[in-house]
This record gives structure tokens, C-alpha cells and sequence, in this order.
């Protein structure tokens, strides 16, 4: 039995792929724990891992309301965060783990591991293309590498970096990057793919845009409300805790949640209206739905990922700033159109048949062997 130290942070769409890959890892009798943020205790337990809360001052709160200035101070603090570092550090000298494995925004913790000896991996939960490259050029990384923690340089010292995507989508995939690299696929909780809407059924629409609050979010989704009011269409909409579902007024043909496990609704729906976060974009892909994609914020991957998936021919990319006509035309389109189930059809087997779970825990435990 193998021991595997996990090193996250509550930061949405980022924690599916570890939580998954751990699950695999518990099945096969290994021993998993988990440091991360106090409040993903349940997500992490439920899966057989311990789990542990970081100490001293780090916190996440993506849900929180705050301008984009405060939004880019939140994650440089958090990605440096000291006591990330010291922590794993800690952890580690307290009981040996055979592999640590560190989210890839916790440049912190990633240095820390490597310079103290352990056997480590880098998690990736979206395109290696992005990590390697416009993340490199934001603001949001400046501040990072004046602090000596380049994402480039912090990752190419780590013994191996997961990538937790489709290679066949990323625009990176095949890299070798000196045989460190190894994508694992997607890592997507998939029950079965959706079946198509009994002849006669409106199609079901789900509507989720993100945990994290983004600047216009609400108005986009209001948007949304209206542009599917009258087309015929049964719609779900989740919300997520950054947005109250009280302060929607929701058409006859929609119901509003703030939270609904995908893997639940997914297989009943025929088309996902989403902001291009890897995850959410991932397990609807590997449902064999096609998405409507409306980038929410210009620093993070949804562009790189809306873009990746509309040159696959399985959605489309629209602005946050559409009108709720454009919207309405571009949903129907979607829908109507069997080029966008057939693309999705074929890229949601090949999401599945990777199995990106049990991918990822074989390149763990090969890692000790």
C-alpha cells in the first residue's frame, strides 16, 4: 500500500479531477490524504481520503462578490500563500507519503515539495496550453514570478505534471515536455451519456455558469432567462452560492436551484449553457452534449476552452454581452443542428473510453515503482 499526499484548494472546477483520481487510488488500497481548505472536507471524505485543514491565515472565498482587482489580490495570495508551503512541508515530516501531488495554482506548495526532497507530481485541471502559456502573461502571474514562483519554472522542477484534459482538445496535448508530462484524459463522473428527449418532450436545458462570482454574471444569466422564456425548452438552472436563486423571477418553462449535482441532471438534458470552466465543459462533453459558451472572465482558461470547444464542432462561443435574441438564436442552433451531436457524440466517447480517474492513478502509483 502506497501513501499519497494531496495538496488543494477550494477553488471550483479544480477539484473534481484530484477528488476523482483520489477515489481511484483509495479503491486500489492505497492510503490517500488530503490538505486543503476547511470547508472541502465532506467533498474529499466522501471518497475514503482523510483529510486535513491548512492552518494559520489561508482562506478561499470564490464566491464572495469583489471587484476584479480584489479578485486578482484573493488568488496572488492565495497561489504564494506561505503557509501552503510550510504545511505540506509539516505534513509531510509528520508521516512520509510516497507521492505528494499539488494543485498547479499552488505555486507555493509546489516549490516547497520539491525543495525539500519529496517525490512530487503537479496536478493540472485544465489545458497544459493555458498553465504554459496567456496564464504566463497576465498581470495575475506577473505579481506571481516577481515573487520568484514563475508557473513555468516552479512546474518544470516537479517529477511528473498530470494533465487532467482531453489531449485530443488541449491545444499543448502531445507535448513531451521532457517526458514529464502525461495527460490522463478528463476526469469526469459519468453515469451514462444523455439519452435524447422522448419524441414529443421539450428538450431539457441546463444553465450553470460557475461557483465563482464573476463580474456581470447575474446580468448574463438574467439574459439567459429570457432568452429561453419563450422557446421550447424545459430548463434547469443552477446557480451556484455566488448568486441567489431568489433574485430571479424564472419563466413557466424554468426552474432555478442554487445547487443540483451535474452528473445527475446531465443525462436527461440535450444541451449544457455554460462559461467555458474546464470542469463543468468537460462532464458535459463527456455526456455527449453540446454547449453554448459565454466566457465570463478574460484572465482565466473559459476562452481557451469555449474556442477548443467550437473548433471541435461541439458548441458554440458567444459573448457575455449577446443580446438575449443572440442568445436565443444560438441555443436554437445548437440544438437543431445533428453536425453538434454527432461532433459531441464522438468526443464524449473518447472522454469516456480515457477514463481519466483510473489514468491518473496509474501514473501515480507508477511513480513510486
Amino acid at each position: 500500500m502506497a501513501n499519497f499526499l494531496f495538496s488543494t484548494l477550494d477553488a471550483g472546477g479544480n477539484v473534481p479531477p484530484a477528488v476523482g483520481i483520489a477515489g481511484e487510488l483509495v479503491r486500489d488500497g492505497h492510503r490517500v490524504r488530503f490538505l486543503g481548505n476547511r470547508q472541502q472536507a465532506g467533498q474529499i471524505e466522501a471518497v475514503g481520503a482523510e483529510f486535513r485543514a491548512y492552518d494559520g491565515s489561508f482562506r478561499m472565498t470564490p464566491a464572495e462578490h469583489m471587484s476584479t482587482l480584489q479578485q486578482i489580490s484573493m488568488m496572488v495570495s492565495a497561489f504564494t500563500h506561505p503557509g501552503v508551503a510550510r504545511d505540506i512541508v509539516e505534513e509531510a515530516r509528520r508521516d512520509p507519503p510516497d507521492v505528494v501531488i499539488v494543485d498547479c495554482l499552488l505555486l507555493s506548495g509546489i516549490d516547497a515539495a520539491v525543495r525539500a526532497g519529496l517525490r512530487t507530481a503537479v496536478l493540472v485541471h485544465s489545458f497544459y496550453a493555458f498553465f504554459d502559456g496567456p496564464f504566463r502573461r497576465t498581470p495575475l502571474t506577473a505579481v506571481i514570478t516577481a515573487r520568484g514562483l514563475g508557473p513555468r519554472r516552479v512546474m518544470k522542477r516537479a517529477d511528473r505534471i498530470l494533465v487532467c484534459s482531453d489531449p485530443l482538445l488541449d491545444p499543448a496535448g502531445g507535448k513531451n515536455g521532457n517526458g514529464k508530462l502525461a495527460w490522463t484524459g478528463a476526469v469526469v463522473d459519468v453515469a451514462q451519456p444523455a439519452d435524447p428527449a422522448p419524441s414529443g418532450s421539450p428538450p431539457k436545458v441546463l444553465v450553470s455558469l460557475s461557483t465563482t462570482a464573476f463580474p456581470g454574471q447575474e446580468g448574463f444569466l438574467h439574459k439567459v432567462l429570457q432568452a429561453v422564456a419563450d422557446l421550447p425548452l424545459e430548463v434547469v438552472v443552477t446557480t451556484g452560492p455566488a448568486i441567489d436563486p431568489a433574485s430571479f423571477t424564472a419563466p413557466p418553462n424554468t426552474i432555478v436551484h442554487r445547487y443540483l449535482p451535474h452528473r445527475d441532471v446531465m443525462p436527461d438534458c440535450a444541451a449544457v449553457i455554460g462559461h467555458g470552466g474546464h470542469a463543468t465543459t468537460m462532464l458535459a462533453l463527456g455526456h455527449g452534449l453540446p454547449l453554448v459558451i459565454a466566457p465570463m472572465h478574460p484572465l482565466l482558461d473559459q476562452r481557451m476552452v469555449g474556442k477548443a470547444v467550437q473548433d471541435a464542432g461541439a458548441g458554440l462561443v458567444i459573448k457575455a454581452s449577446s443580446s438575449r435574441e443572440q442568445i436565443a438564436g444560438v441555443v436554437k442552433t445548437v440544438l437543431d443542428s445533428a453536425d453538434f451531436r454527432s461532433a459531441t457524440t464522438m468526443v464524449g466517447q473518447r472522454i469516456r473510453e480515457a477514463d481519466g480517474a483510473r489514468t491518473g492513478a496509474r501514473v501515480l502509483a507508477g511513480m513510486i515503482s
